[in-house]
């Protein structure tokens, strides 16, 4: 079956304050389908050699409050590949307020000093959504100011 990709972008630095999590991106798949994550990157910038270790989470999001565009910024949802054109998805970064209802699926403690982490889950292994469903990237950071920026790319299904 030919799919449809699609790929989100922070396209600026998203600042992260200490010891509060934050959700940095994030998707939401419309009311007729769900969203399959395949992949993320994380960076980080503008740190020491002894910063501390940042907790970075991929979480399952209901959206149930702070939806995409609801206390956070709207980014654009960019088509990487396949033919279906309209999207249905909707996405943001850097949230003021943290989206509900969210449940951490995979955690990585990452050193923020030229910090970067490229994950692709493995074929099969892909977390998929529930219809109207979608994830997000949320840091936590132990001290601050410090700034990060974000990729994920992801299918329908």
């Amino acid at each position: 079956m030919a799919k449809s990709g699609y790929s989100i972008t922070t396209g600026s630095t998203v600042s992260l304050t200490a010891l509060t999590p934050r959700s940095v991106l994030g998707v939401k798949a419309g009311a007729q389908f769900g969203a399959d994550l395949k992949k993320f990157r994380i960076g980080f910038e503008g740190t020491l050699p002894t910063a501390a270790v940042v907790l970075v989470e991929v979480c399952a999001a209901t959206f149930i409050t702070n939806a995409p565009s609801s206390a956070s910024t709207t980014v654009n949802v960019n088509q990487a590949y396949g033919r279906l054109p309209g999207t249905g998805f909707s996405a943001a970064k850097a949230w003021t307020s943290e989206p509900t209802i969210l449940t951490p699926l995979e955690e990585y403690p990452i050193t923020p000093f030229a910090g970067l982490l490229p994950y692709d889950f493995p074929l099969g292994d892909t977390p998929d959504s529930a219809l109207g469903e979608g994830f997000v990237i949320r840091v936590t950071s132990p001290a601050g100011p410090l700034n990060c920026r974000a990729s994920a790319w992801f299918e329908r299904c």
